[in-house]
């Protein structure tokens, strides 16, 4: 299929979206009456410029108020019509997209908005255009595809046919499986587009809140699949309304634009049983270690840090200035190694978290993937010194290295050098990694999980910061051994902004590791001196209230300074340590059944954190 999007889905004049879209690898765009309206272009130079990017002009959008309207006003529709006519030839577009009238003079009558339609597709046949009929979900007669298709079928016109949009079908609930009555050639064109599940009026949700497929919460890839199910060959189209994208860069936009694209087709392909030419996500992915990126002068201090916090450094890079520190079955590294990837990414961020490897079944085969849905392969020119394994770009320019499960233990011995030092034998893993990124990022690293790992979406979280709000959205794997929270806000003084400001970018603000008995873990590292966050006794007190908490037990969490939250499925428990150089910090959890991330008591570690921000 070829893909499109539409110019209101970008920011920009009507110049700068077609060469955001051309940029990206669209194959055409949807012109937006409102975007040609605005611009210093005529149709005519509008279409030169279309010509010399690359790009087709799939549809011309939207025509509203169309049918059924009494009186004088049907004829005037009409020769609106004609006028919008006139236009395409110039635009050389031959589709339009007329959408169920909203107008409050709109007659309901089924055999008048069937006449309406057959003279419009009359006059259409003359000029070799393709009339396409939308329900819009808040339509005034015609809110529903089934019931625009029934009108469409009515009209029985080679020139007159659906355009199916799955934001006004999901929005509605309407079924997808409704698709299979639609014959595809009767499909004019179909518009994509996601959006958060929210309650709220539609047409107030569809303006504001919509995103790119991979970003939000509707079932579109089965919306997909049964469109392509139909036999329909035509474009797959964004039509994208979203507050947030009208301010951000439209290059960044138009390129998610078109990995969401990819992702859905796949995805939809695969429902149906195909087998698509790309790799599908890994079955399975879980992080094998985390490095730090620190300057000799700071390592000492980082490798302090994780010894109090049970680490034990068991292997020396044979020869860099790297070493392996382990806890159960954590592996983290630190990297100070001059002229290396990681020393570049210090100097620019600062200490910090420069990498993630992730285990997975192929490596190659997510590498083929990532190609598929452009997302940069690092090479040994950007990265010299790094691992001898595929490494993607990540979260802030930090590497996201691939490795096969088996390669890791090779991975291990051939690198390093063993210490003889002990492990700590008391089961420990990486629960999950938190990333802070530029609010205009949020959306788009959301997808880049998705798609590339398919990863799982929960319930978004409003975070309340002591300076400002904000968002959080947790992501996992289908087994919960990748779990992954990207974090935001617009607020500028919020302690994620913060990070984004002294990071010079998005990045990882800390990472939490689960323990089967977290006030086991409390006592052992205390007693090797970690520095923990402390907790205020107001908050201990409320646990009474909120969870009916024995006076012991509350003891217990308060004099190891650890969080609890509680829901049907189970608890959770939480303990923080102080952040590193107030850069990154650390976490130990306990899940109890407990599936979430202790949201509740977010306002709380940072009310806690802010006290040190002057510290």
């Amino acid at each position: 299929m070829t893909f499109g999007i539409a110019t209101v889905s970008l920011s920009g004049t009507l110049e700068e979206k077609l060469r955001a879209a051309a940029a990206a690898g669209f194959d055409g765009v949807e012109i937006f009456e409102n975007d040609l309206i605005a611009s210093p272009l005529s149709p005519r130079e509008v279409r030169a410029m279309m010509d010399d990017l690359g790009l087709g002009c799939m549809l011309y959008q939207p025509f509203r108020d169309f049918e059924g309207m009494p009186g004088a006003m049907r004829q005037r529709a009409l020769d609106r019509a004609e006028a919008k006519f006139d236009l395409m030839g110039d635009l050389g577009a031959d589709r339009i997209l007329v959408c169920s009238n909203c107008s409050p003079h709109a007659l309901g009558e089924r055999n008048r908005i069937v006449a309406d339609l057959q003279e419009l597709g009359e006059r259409a046949g003359k000029r070799s255009i393709i009339v396409g009929y939308e329900a819009l979900a808040w339509g005034r007669h015609v809110f529903d595809h089934r019931d625009a298709w029934a009108i469409v079928e009515a009209v029985d016109h080679p020139h007159i046919g659906i355009i199916l949009d799955s934001f006004h079908s999901l929005s509605r609930g309407i079924p997808s499986e409704s698709i299979q009555a639609i014959p595809g050639d009767k499909i004019a064109f179909v518009q994509l587009a996601d959006a958060p599940r929210l309650e709220m009026d539609l047409l107030y949700w569809s303006r504001h809140f919509r995103n790119f497929p991979g970003q939000g919460g509707l079932p579109v890839a089965d919306y997909v699949a049964e469109i392509i199910r139909t036999g329909y060959d035509g474009p797959l189209s964004l039509e994208i309304f979203n507050d947030r994208f009208r301010g951000w860069s439209p290059d960044l936009i138009a390129a998610d634009g078109l990995r969401s694209l990819r992702h859905v087709e796949d995805a939809a392909e695969r429902l149906l049983g195909r087998t698509p030419a790309v790799p599908a996500p890994p079955a399975a992915v879980r992080p094998e270690f985390v490095e730090f990126a620190v300057n000799a002068q700071d390592a000492p201090a980082l490798e302090q840090m994780f010894g109090s916090l049970g680490f034990a450094r068991t292997g020396v890079h044979r020869t860099k200035a790297v070493t392996r520190w382990q806890a159960g079955s954590v592996n983290l590294v630190i990297n100070a190694q001059p002229d290396s990837f990681g020393q570049g990414f210090e100097r620019a961020h600062g200490p910090s978290i420069c990498a993630v490897g992730l285990a997975v079944p192929d490596r190659d085969a997510v590498a083929a993937r990532a190609a598929f849905l452009d997302i940069g392969q690092v090479d040994q020119a950007e990265a010299p010194g790094n691992l001898s394994v595929p490494a993607l770009r990540g979260i802030g320019g930090s590497l996201i290295y691939l490795i096969g499960e088996e390669e890791i233990p090779a991975v291990w011995d051939t690198e390093f050098e063993p210490t003889g030092a002990a492990v700590d034998p008391h089961p420990l893993t990486i629960d999950h990694l938190a990333a802070v990124v530029r609010i205009d990022e949020y959306l788009s690293w959301q997808l880049y999980w998705r798609a590339l790992f398919g990863l799982e979406q929960s319930l978004q979280s409003d975070v309340i910061d002591p300076s400002g709000l904000v968002l959080s959205q947790p992501l996992r794997s289908a087994d919960g051994a990748l779990r992954l929270t990207l974090n935001a806000s617009d607020a500028a003084g919020t302690l994620s902004s913060r990070f984004v400001g002294h990071n010079f970018g998005g990045g990882y603000q800390h990472i939490a590791f689960a323990s089967d008995d977290l006030t086991a873990t409390a006592h052992r590292i205390a007693e090797k001196g970690a520095d923990i966050l402390p907790i205020g006794g107001n908050y201990y007190a409320d646990l009474a209230a909120r969870f009916g908490l024995d006076g012991a037990t509350r003891t217990q969490l308060r004099d190891a300074h650890i969080l609890y939250d509680a829901d049907d499925a189970g608890d959770y428990r939480q303990l923080y340590s102080r952040a590193f150089q107030k850069r990154f910090f650390f976490e130990f959890v306990e899940r109890r059944g407990y599936e979430g991330y202790g949201a509740p008591n977010a306002g709380v570690r940072l009310a806690s954190q802010e006290r040190f921000r002057t510290a």
